[in-house]
């Protein structure tokens, strides 16, 4: 008889424990995700993980457990990319319009290769799927080093996802706004030269270049979280600014689509300046990070 009313009883409670259950979700999984970035993880030197990698099959059995779990990450990342990708399907051809304005528009190129079309609305979908799935595949890269960053490491590093987004955009909008009025007149009439354009040449140029330009602009933002969790001091870097800029044109060459020395240095120069604004966001993170350090130690004493 107990069983039968307490089965009763449920089966009378049941929608409102339901109802319950719905309202109370958003408040424990932000309950869960608080003290998620509030854990302290667990310390081991880097050196000692490395040491024991060849003598203890345990540390060899976790590593290769952190390994499908990056694969977890990326997976997702590339399944996210391929569905952003199918979505700017329906306004690519708004986004290749708006990208072939500088030039005077689609008119003004010629195509020689019966799949050149195709080939421009698939690299335009794909530098317009990749906007959309960057604060997703950037979450997935934060998720999957979390667990290794303490408190405040973490909640720089998650806050800094939406910033690297904006960030992204802005070196992309910045390639089309500022660099390709001041680039394409000079570049398209030099020596007295008209160019005759093609839709792959133009838009493995265009895309190319706002796809570089975005990923240089990460580099204050990535410094500054380096910096913050203590990877990096902003000393090396104003010392090793020499080898920087020879780095810097190394990649530069590496980027530009030709090998003329304008495009290069069109490359060169938004990246030379962010790596000076880096090491200015360094200072900052540093003086921070040290004054974190001296609020704990003296709660801590």
């Amino acid at each position: 008889m107990r069983k039968f009313f307490t089965s009763l009883w449920r089966v009378i409670t049941f929608p409102f424990r339901l109802i319950f259950n719905i309202i109370a979700f958003p408040f424990r999984g932000i309950t869960r995700f608080r003290r998620y970035l509030n854990t302290e993880p667990e310390e081991r030197p880097l050196t000692e993980v490395f040491a024991d990698l060849a003598t203890e099959s345990s540390v060899r059995a976790m590593m290769w457990e952190q390994v499908e779990i990056l694969r977890s990450h990326l997976l997702r990342s590339v399944l996210m990319l391929a569905v952003t990708v199918g979505i700017s399907f329906l306004f690519t051809p708004r986004v290749i319009d708006f990208l072939a304005l500088p030039v005077g528009g689609l008119d003004k190129l010629k195509a020689i290769e019966v799949t050149e079309s195709i080939g421009v609305f698939m690299r335009v979908a794909l530098l317009s799927g990749i906007g959309l799935a960057f604060p997703y595949i950037a979450f997935e890269l934060w998720w999957f080093a979390a667990p290794g960053l303490k408190p405040r490491e973490r909640k720089l590093g998650l806050a800094g996802i939406p910033l690297a987004t904006l960030f992204f955009l802005g070196g992309m909008a910045f390639t089309y706004f500022v660099m390709l009025p001041t680039a394409l007149p000079f570049l398209l009439n030099f020596m007295g030269i008209e160019a005759q354009l093609r839709p792959q040449s133009y838009f493995a140029f265009v895309t190319g270049l706002m796809f570089w330009i975005g990923i240089a602009f990460e580099f204050p933002l990535v410094i500054y979280v380096l910096t913050a969790i203590g990877f990096i001091k902003p000393n090396i870097l104003a010392q090793q600014w020499r080898i920087a800029v020879v780095v810097i044109a190394i990649m530069a060459a590496a980027i530009t689509p030709t090998v003329d020395p304008v495009n290069m240095g069109l490359v060169m120069l938004p990246m030379i300046l962010l790596y000076f604004v880096s090491i200015g966001l360094s200072y900052l993170a540093y003086a921070g990070r040290r004054k974190a350090e001296a609020d704990e130690a003296e709660a801590s004493g």
